[in-house]
C-alpha cells in the first residue's frame, strides 16, 4: 500500500509560525526530510520512532542533491510511510516544492501541499515593513537573488525597477552590488530605501536600513550575511515607526573627510 507525501512549509524561522495543519502533519509523519533553515525545535514534535533525514543545503555545498531528495520521497512513500518534506518558508516559494510534487506525480505517489508563511512577507513584517500599504505600495514582487548574475534574467530588472512598488529578494546578500547596479541602471533612484533583515522572526533578528547608494557600506559595517531578506521600496521608511520586534541597528559609519 502506497503512503503519502506532504510538502509542508515550516514558516520563516519562529516555530510558532508553522500552520496548525503543518504541525498536525509533522506529528503524524513516519519519515521527515527537513531542510537547513527549519527550526530544530519543530522536530521535537515528531512522534516517537519517526525517521529524521537531514537534507540541508548551504551556498555552493549541497548535503543532499535534489535528485536524491526526490528519490527518497518516492522510496519511503512506496513503502507505505507517511512522509513529510519539511521546508523553510513555503514549499512553492523558492523551495523546489514544485519539482518534488512533479516527481511524486510522475511516480503515482499521492501528495499534498501544506503552505507556509514565506520569509519575504514574515521577515518584513517582523521588521515593521509592510510589503503593501494603501498609500505607498500597491504591488510587490518576490524574487531570488541568485538571478542577479543570470544573463537570461537581465531583461527582468527593467520590469522590476519600473512596475513594482516593493521588491523582496531572497538570499541576495552575496549579489547585493549587482542587484543595486541593475535597479539603478533600469531607473530606480539611488535614494530608494532598502532594508536587510537577517534571521527574520528569530531572536537573533537584525535589520539595517539605508538607500541603494548607501546600503553596501552599511551592510559591510554591520556584517550582515545570509540568511537575510532584502526589501526595496518606499515602505522601508515605515521601519522606524513600526519596528515592534527588535532594537534598531544604526551602525556607525566612518566619517568622510571633506
Amino acid at each position: 500500500m502506497v503512503g503519502k507525501v506532504y510538502l509542508v512549509g515550516a514558516g520563516p524561522g519562529d516555530p510558532d509560525l508553522i500552520t496548525v495543519k503543518g504541525m498536525r502533519c509533522l506529528q503524524q509523519a513516519d519519515v521527515i526530510l527537513y531542510d537547513r533553515l527549519v527550526n530544530p525545535e519543530l522536530l521535537q514534535h515528531a512522534k516517537e520512532g519517526a525517521q529524521l533525514v537531514y537534507c540541508g543545503k548551504l551556498p555552493h555545498y549541497h548535503t543532499m542533491k535534489q535528485e536524491t531528495i526526490n528519490h527518497f520521497l518516492v522510496k519511503y512513500a512506496k513503502k507505505g510511510y507517511t512522509v513529510v518534506r519539511l521546508k523553510g518558508g513555503d514549499p512553492f516559494v523558492f523551495g523546489r516544492g514544485g519539482e518534488e510534487a512533479e516527481e511524486c506525480a510522475k511516480n503515482h505517489v499521492p501528495f499534498e501541499i501544506v503552505p507556509g508563511i514565506t520569509a519575504g512577507i514574515a521577515a518584513s513584517a517582523y521588521a515593521g515593513i509592510p510589503v503593501t500599504h494603501r498609500n505607498i505600495s500597491k504591488s510587490f514582487a518576490l524574487i531570488t537573488g541568485h538571478q542577479a548574475g543570470d544573463v537570461e534574467a537581465e531583461h527582468q530588472w527593467s520590469h522590476l525597477a519600473k512596475a513594482v512598488d516593493t521588491i523582496c529578494v531572497y538570499m541576495g546578500v552575496s549579489h547585493l552590488p549587482s542587484i543595486i547596479k541593475h535597479l539603478i541602471q533600469h531607473g530606480k533612484s539611488p535614494k530608494t530605501p532598502i532594508a536587510l533583515v537577517h534571521w527574520g522572526t528569530l531572536s537573533e533578528q537584525r535589520t539595517v536600513v539605508g538607500t541603494l547608494e548607501t546600503i553596501e557600506e552599511i551592510v559591510e559595517k554591520a556584517k550582515i550575511a545570509n540568511p537575510s531578506m532584502i526589501v526595496i521600496g518606499e515602505v522601508v521608511n515605515l521601519h522606524h515607526r513600526l519596528n515592534w520586534f527588535e532594537k534598531e541597528i544604526i551602525p556607525q559609519l566612518p566619517v568622510v573627510q571633506g
